[in-house]
């Protein structure tokens, strides 16, 4: 979570005549490394920093640019004040406070209404409504560490429920459809591995450091794979389900069928975590076809409805 070291970057340099690398290495507790890879993404945001070598010498903006302080539009001050905000909303600390505080301070009286109105028109929550309660200190544990360079030990689930003790060093966090995610280099594994946020448990913070390896950028963008994959298959919905199918598909999708229902073609890849998709909707949802898909549907059903043969259970089986 490096956005608001680089507002803070800027705000110091927009303040002061020149700043040293290690001076800002100091200020930031990270390396002199780290900084120039921070005035590169500033540079790269369309800022002009450069740098004089030598005694005495370090990073400045260019004049023209701190003359009348307007290097941020209120645009861009809306758009930061928005995008820490809701970063704040999942990921605490005095650091993102500290940034949100030196930005508002940064606005000039006459655009603060302005500013403010613009910030707010688009909120952005990103945490649960309900769920998991680990996530938010699991989220502050994994930016320290990212921050520290600290090894993590945790557990790890797979997909069939299969739990195993692990060592990594974290690289990375992404959120990707409303799911957190985290990329580290695997200890048990001995490779770069990509965990789902809401598997990993008993998450720990160690005192040992590690030293930052290359490491590639996480696999979440699995269309080249999943294309091959994919067909459609056409169901019929009824309305109140509407708004969850259009997150897979377009309304184009669509054709009504009668006051209440539509037809849909609907993208589909034969595994279960799509056919647990289709379930989800209960009886506002039918598959038509093609029939290979309705079939399995009606084994699964069946499948389901054996569980529920008996008009009793113990109620040893459920700890009463």
């Amino acid at each position: 979570m490096k956005i608001d070291r680089l507002v803070s970057i800027i705000l110091i340099l927009l303040d002061k005549k020149r700043m040293g690398a290690q001076e800002l290495a100091n200020i930031f507790e990270v390396s002199p490394r780290t900084i120039y890879r921070d005035i590169d993404a500033v540079n790269r945001a369309g800022i002009p920093v450069f740098s004089t070598p030598g005694v005495g010498g370090g990073f400045e903006i260019m004049q023209r640019y701190k003359i009348e302080k307007q290097v941020f539009s209120t645009s861009d001050l809306s758009t930061i004040l928005m995008g820490l905000s809701s970063l704040s909303s999942m990921v605490r600390g005095e650091d993102l406070v500290n940034a949100l505080a030196k930005v508002r301070s940064f606005i000039p009286v006459d655009r603060a209404k302005d500013i403010e109105f613009r910030a707010n028109q688009i909120y952005i929550d990103l945490s649960p409504w309900v769920g998991n309660r680990n996530m938010q200190p699991y989220l502050e544990i994994l930016k320290t560490a990212l921050q520290e360079s600290k090894l993590l030990s945790f557990e790890y689930a797979d997909h069939h429920g299969k739990r195993t003790s692990r060592i990594a060093e974290p690289y990375q966090l992404v959120l990707k459809n409303s799911h957190w995610y985290w990329q580290g280099y695997c200890h048990t594994r001995d490779d770069f591995r990509l965990f789902k946020l809401s598997r990993t448990s008993n998450l720990k913070m160690l005192e040992e450091c590690f030293t930052p390896r290359e490491n590639p950028k996480p696999l979440l963008d699995i269309k080249e794979m999943a294309d091959p994959l994919q067909t459609f298959i056409n169901i019929r919905i009824h309305q109140s389900v509407m708004d969850r199918v259009l997150e897979y598909c377009s309304y184009d999708h669509f054709t009504p069928d009668g006051d209440e229902h539509y037809l849909v073609r609907f993208p589909f890849i034969e595994n279960d975590y799509y056919y647990n998709f289709l379930f989800s909707f209960g009886d506002a949802c039918e598959c038509l076809g093609p029939l290979s898909v309705r079939t399995e549907m009606k084994r699964r059903i069946c499948a389901m409805a054996t569980l529920y043969n008996h008009d009793t259970i113990e109620d040893a089986r459920i700890g009463t």
